[in-house]
């Protein structure tokens, strides 16, 4: 999940598509993420990945990470604010963005990793371009719609019937002290004007005792923001729709679980279970070479 749903959780318990992106961090600090990533792009050139439909790509990437550990603040370090990469620990947000990251490389022909940065970069920053903490897209309704700008993804939530979401968000500069980069002034201000935007905008999205009666209309692979109950907060997890037993189910990194997992029941029944959870926006991921 982004800083907003890392520090809500300790707190409360136009680029197109495949273009090329300015990276601002060395190669991966650890080798053992560089192993990973070339044995998950040596698994999708055996297995003729990039044949398949880009939902199914996105869960058949994710499922490789079934049993990965749920990792917390993995995008909280010292220093400037540079590209992270973490995938031998994952949360909710940083999940979603691997999985397309990597499905993107796939699908472009771009199985390096290089090209892995570059696609993780451009996912999880506003315009693909870090330019300071505030660049990064810590509200994941930012995220959707500065993905659906870069053609990443299609926000769905509108064709589903999603109804607005009538709150205001001010959950970061609401809890400022709990972010060590907003004591500067001008991060502050700029994450200020960031929910500003968001609220002008207007959000929309299908309450969770709709959620049943939608599940039809989504497929493999739809990028799943579970809205929160929380004063301030849009988004408060994150995952991709996968179809299991013949019902749509979540694929996700679950604090709760510990690693990642697909949900024993239905997301339409997953949300009835937890009063905290309000509902879901919906995005459906786009193929990058169509």
């Amino acid at each position: 999940m982004t800083a907003t749903r890392r520090t809500f959780l300790k707190t409360v318990g136009l680029l197109a598509a495949g273009a090329a992106v300015r990276t601002s961090a060395p190669a991966f600090a650890d080798p053992t993420d560089d192993e990973i990533a070339l044995d998950l792009f040596a698994r999708a050139a055996r297995d003729s990945w990039p044949a398949l439909p880009m939902g199914t790509l996105v869960t058949t990437v994710g499922r490789s990470f079934l049993g990965t550990p749920y990792a917390a603040h993995t995008l909280e370090v010292p220093g400037e604010e540079h590209l992270v990469v973490n995938l031998r620990g994952l949360d909710c947000t940083t999940f979603v963005e691997t999985c397309l990251a990597f499905a993107r490389c796939v699908k472009l022909g771009e199985a390096t990793v290089g090209g892995f940065r570059a696609q993780l970069q451009l996912i999880r920053y506003r315009g693909g371009t870090i330019a300071g903490y505030p660049s990064r897209l810590h509200y994941f309704a930012d995220w959707i719609h500065d993905n659906a700008a870069k053609r990443v993804v299609r926000d769905l939530t509108g064709e589903l019937g999603g109804e607005p979401l009538e709150k205001r968000i001010t959950f970061m500069t609401a809890h400022r002290n709990n972010y060590r980069q907003l004591a500067d002034e001008t991060a502050f201000a700029a994450v200020r004007e960031s929910e500003a935007a968001l609220n002008a905008r207007g959000m929309l999205y299908v309450p969770k005792a709709r959620m049943a009666a939608v599940s039809g209309e989504l497929r493999e692979g739809d990028v799943i923001g579970i809205t929160s109950a929380v004063d301030g907060l849009d988004i408060a997890h994150t995952g991709l729709a996968v179809r299991s037993g013949g019902e749509i189910r979540l694929l996700h990194a679950p604090i709760a679980g510990k690693s990642v997992e697909i949900t024993r029941n239905p997301l339409h029944v997953y949300l009835r279970g937890n009063d905290k959870q309000t509902g879901a926006m919906v995005a459906r991921v786009l193929d990058p070479a169509a």
